[in-house]
């Protein structure tokens, strides 16, 4: 009937965030979205996506809203981590300071260890290794507990149990501390889009062939002749050192006569113990008490040096392969 009002637009809160989202443009939309954790942004985004035919009135109420809610809280801006450092050093003296600041800068890493939850729980790991313990344990102590876990396992081995130890005893994060933990979440946050396809690429590319029927080393060549740098990267991954674990005692055996004691105790540094166990099985006894030993008295070893050794018996256990020396298992499913 003329006259009548229209009925008043009722959304939910999801629904006027996506609103307001695509009303700021790409660039202040993406800051907002940065912000948000994974579940939040899974949640818009997916409302965003499937937002069409948004009444006029209902953009206008949201925003309107949006505006009432801006004017509300944006009389003073925000003081910086100076100014209120110098502010409650001479109002609470500097402990006291610094046990604030520690408080408010943590709910300010919050956000940013967010948008980390995207990366890749071994990349993390990577960019962890050359840390202090004590910082991969404050690291970790503030990612969600799954993610946490994830990033643990993929850290060297030896080095688990102490950060876990470190996690343990953490009771607040000293302020000097929060700095520099802050600029470690910083690099990750300045890598993290480096990370992405290229390696996860290669790695499913990897996986893929590793699971195919039939030659393996056929479709490999035949992928070398379009692009051999890209397959010599698929390449390293499907003879991962991890693999050793899944051969057979024959072949094992193959692989010892060619690699010397030594380099294996630099190889098995922070590696799967299934590798060491699988090594260990294809020797006469008399030799597993030497192996040992080795291992123990291998001193502790960086990480590029860990990986030299690696790359290198990785490389001679494809060309004995290649050779028809031995036949590699590329998967543990391939074992019966």
């Amino acid at each position: 009937m003329a006259g009548m009002q229209s009925p008043a637009v009722v959304l939910s809160s999801i629904e006027r965030a996506a609103i307001t989202l695509l009303s700021m443009g790409e660039e202040a939309a993406a800051a907002v979205l940065r912000c948000l954790s994974r579940e939040e942004l899974l949640d818009v985004t997916l409302v965003m996506a499937r937002m069409s035919g948004v009444k006029l009135d209902a953009v206008q109420h949201t925003l309107s809203g949006f505006f009432d809610a801006f004017r509300e809280q944006s009389g003073v801006r925000g003081a910086s981590r100076q100014f209120l450092q110098r502010s409650l050093d001479m109002a609470l003296g500097s402990v006291v300071a610094k046990n604030v600041l520690s408080h408010i800068y943590g709910d300010v890493i919050g956000p940013k260890l967010a948008r980390l939850q995207w990366a890749q729980p071994r990349w993390l790991a990577e960019c962890l290794a050359r840390e202090h313990v004590r910082m991969q344990a404050m690291f970790l102590s503030l990612l969600p507990p799954e993610q946490a876990s994830q990033v643990l396992h993929a850290l060297p081995a030896d080095s688990r149990d102490l950060v876990l130890l470190q996690i343990a005893k953490l009771k607040e994060i000293d302020y000097e501390l929060l700095h520099d933990l802050e600029a470690v979440v910083d690099a990750c946050i300045e890598n993290l889009g480096k990370q992405g396809t290229a390696v996860e690429g290669v790695r499913q590319a990897a996986d893929i062939i590793n699971r195919l029927p039939g030659d393996r080393a056929r479709v490999v060549e035949l992928l070398r002749a379009h692009d051999p740098d890209v397959v010599s990267e698929v390449e390293s991954r499907i003879y991962d050192f991890p693999i050793l674990a899944y051969q057979n005692d024959a072949t094992v055996a193959a692989i010892l006569d060619r690699v010397p004691f030594e380099q294996w105790g630099i190889a098995l540094k922070g590696a799967d113990p299934k590798i060491r166990d699988a090594l260990a099985r294809a020797m006469p006894s008399r030799q597993v008490q030497a192996f040992d030993d080795i291992l123990r008295r291998t001193p502790a070893t960086p990480l590029s040096r860990i990986e030299e050794a690696r790359n290198d018996i990785m490389a001679q256990l494809r060309e004995m392969s290649a050779e028809g020396e031995i036949a590699l298992q590329l998967l543990a499913e391939d074992v019966v």
